[in-house]
């Protein structure tokens, strides 16, 4: 992708925080990362208005329906985790795997 330098006007102890954490050759690709993020919440944002628009905001109940859905993906991946490393800590020949 090509690039082209601009001049940008930021607070000056974030501008440093900053700096600090990623050193001064990452300093663009952090800005450029945020800038990203920031057009894809707007992108999300825009989706959500226009969705509204078209089918109504959204409920409480499926809100509360959403958030279990989310928090049973949760458990699932926490429990296979668990089962992943529980199965990395038996020695190789003990492995019901193990042929």
């Amino acid at each position: 992708m090509a690039t082209k330098k601009y001049t940008v006007t930021l607070p000056e102890e974030l501008a440093e925080e900053i700096r600090r954490e990623v050193g001064q050759g990452g300093f663009s690709a952090y800005v450029t990362r945020a800038i990203q993020r920031q057009r894809e919440q707007d992108r999300l944002g825009e989706l959500v208005d226009w969705m509204e628009s078209e089918f109504g905001p959204v409920t409480k109940e499926e809100l509360a329906a959403a958030e279990a859905e989310r928090q049973e993906i949760i458990r699932w991946h926490e429990e296979r985790v668990a089962r992943e490393r529980a199965e990395s800590d038996v020695p190789e020949g003990r492995r019901a795997d193990a042929a």
